[in-house]
């Protein structure tokens, strides 16, 4: 934990609610997401129907990049640039909800701000210029939403999951039992402080050599081996008894990569299953290229391609550790959880298990 860190900050406005039992279905719900890399929200209402997302319809949605954490790894502290970024996409955000008339939400923040001395500051700017009351959640929290926003790509057939998250600041990896599907009882949960941003600014950019990606292999394998001997993972996976889930831009990226499209398309990624040498395939085929090879890539973009090697790097790590042999790609996660928790709080039990998410503190 870096010194300085702000304590969780919770905030009864107007904007933030969660309710215990199940939502009005005239309700607008909104779910906002604002980690390292991206701005995220999902505006939706409740749908009765058993569809994929859970008991809602999404009516509309937010995205985008603002590198909050940039500089964060190396100064711990949020710089100015990327606050106003930041506050900008916020702005656009709590115009979406005026104007859709959200009736509850919550909006969280993650490893950023658990990391930056001065997100105090930050805070109570965005309450001031937005109206919005972020809140700092853990990285426990954030896994057990994680997991509730991934929960229907489940194989309830198979008695144990790898769930894992590749973030911006952080990567998160929840270790799940599926025995008594619906109900989930998490066995353990990790969090590292390794992140595409984070990995990236420490490696000096997002082109890293072949020594530089090996080192950051290495030193997430290191970082997980204690997490797997505790679990028994690696022997639940050689008796076939584990799946794997995914959610990040990492493994969306890929999924959308390996199907050659040429515009990213959720519909087509969400769910998606590819076997793992798919994606050893499509992780080569980004490291001969070069940033603006990458760039021109449909599915990546400017923004993304210096992030896309770190990221890849942090998922071979995941794959070499728990060689599960498939890995399915859920293009969802934190903001289906939450919007889950605000619609229907009862609709997926987890019990907590083994759930205090360990920290694995990486040394640079």
């Amino acid at each position: 934990m870096a010194e300085g860190r702000p304590h969780q900050h919770m905030d009864d406005g107007a904007r933030t609610s969660r309710p215990d039992t199940c939502a009005d279905p005239g309700g607008v719900f909104a779910a906002l997401d604002l980690g390292t890399n991206n701005c995220r929200m999902l505006v939706a209402r409740p749908d009765g129907g058993s569809d994929a997302h859970g008991g809602f319809r999404v009516v509309d949605s937010f995205s985008r990049i603002t590198r909050l954490g940039e500089g964060v790894s190396s100064s711990g502290r949020l710089s100015g640039d990327a606050m106003d970024r930041t506050i900008d996409a916020l702005k656009r955000c709590a115009e979406k909800m005026e104007r859709r008339r959200v009736s509850a939400s919550r909006q969280v923040a993650t490893e950023a701000c658990r990391r930056a001395a001065n997100c105090g500051e930050f805070l109570e700017r965005v309450n001031r210029e937005t109206g919005l009351a972020l809140e700092i959640i853990s990285a426990q929290e954030e896994a057990t939403l994680a997991l509730k926003g991934c929960a229907a790509l489940l194989d309830a057939s198979i008695p144990y999951a790898l769930i894992f998250d590749i973030g911006g600041g952080s990567t998160e990896v929840i270790f799940v039992r599926v025995a008594d599907h619906p109900a989930l009882t998490v066995e353990g949960c990790i969090s590292m402080p390794m992140g595409v941003v984070t990995v990236a600014e420490d490696c000096g950019g997002g082109d890293l050599c072949q020594r530089t990606y090996s080192a950051v292999t290495d030193k997430v394998q290191k970082l997980l081996e204690p997490f797997d001997a505790a679990h028994k993972i690696s022997e639940k996976i050689k008796a076939g008894m584990t799946q794997m889930i995914g959610t990040s831009g990492t493994v969306t990226t890929l999924g959308g990569l390996h199907l050659g499209l040429e515009r990213y398309d959720r519909a087509m990624v969400d769910g998606l299953t590819l076997p793992f040498d798919a994606l050893c395939k499509a992780t080569t085929a980004l490291r001969t290229m070069n940033l603006q090879q990458r760039a021109a890539e449909p599915c990546i973009g400017w923004q993304r391609a210096d992030l896309m090697l770190a990221g890849c790097a942090i998922l071979d790590a995941i794959c070499r550790m728990w060689p599960v042999g498939t890995l399915r790609i859920a293009d969802r996660g934190l903001r289906e959880g939450l919007l889950m928790d605000l619609i229907n709080p009862a609709q997926l039990s987890v019990a907590p298990g083994q759930m205090h998410c360990a920290s694995a503190l990486a040394h640079r």
